[in-house]
């Protein structure tokens, strides 16, 4: 390679404890199962501390981003600028909003994809009933959410049994 066309970088480690070693698909040994690596190959001035966070607090937004693109950006873009800055206000909004209920939720859930507090937390069959002048929420039977929808219902509204309608 030609001395122009180099670039001087260097590759630094990060070594996680895995909490779980058991936790390796079956089938699938590792040489080295009680740690995970993480490699960031960089050429910034930083010391190694700040460019390792640096590069971690990348991974996060880009996360936040591949969870948009999957979601309300993937009807992007329209013919007309206007509704293609309006769409984009109303899909923050939206991924904020779920991010909050997600934390709201449960901690799995604050992790958790828009997509699955979606499809755990929002879409869900339920029949309202009107009884006695009071609104009543029938949730699925056995339905493997249902701590976490109440969790989110209390901290958005208060505990059950203290509204008016």
């Amino acid at each position: 390679m030609r001395k122009d066309q180099q670039v001087t970088a260097r590759l630094i480690v990060r070594r996680v404890k895995r909490l779980n070693p058991a936790s390796v698909p079956e089938g699938q040994s590792e040489m080295f199962a009680a740690y995970r690596y993480h490699a960031v190959l960089t050429n910034s001035p930083m010391t190694m501390l700040e460019a390792e966070a640096d590069h971690r607090a990348h991974a996060i937004v880009e996360q936040s981003h591949a969870d948009m693109r999957s979601g309300p950006l993937a009807h992007l873009p329209s013919g007309q600028f206007a509704a293609n800055g309006a769409w984009l206000v109303l899909a923050a909004i939206t991924h904020n909003l779920m991010r909050a209920a997600g934390t709201l939720a449960s901690m799995f859930h604050a992790r958790a994809t828009t997509g699955t507090i979606r499809a755990q937390l929002i879409e869900i069959p339920a029949r309202l009933a009107h009884r006695a002048r009071r609104l009543h929420l029938h949730l699925p039977t056995d339905w493997p959410w249902q701590t976490e929808w109440e969790n989110l219902f209390a901290a958005a509204c208060g505990p059950p049994g203290h509204h008016t309608t």
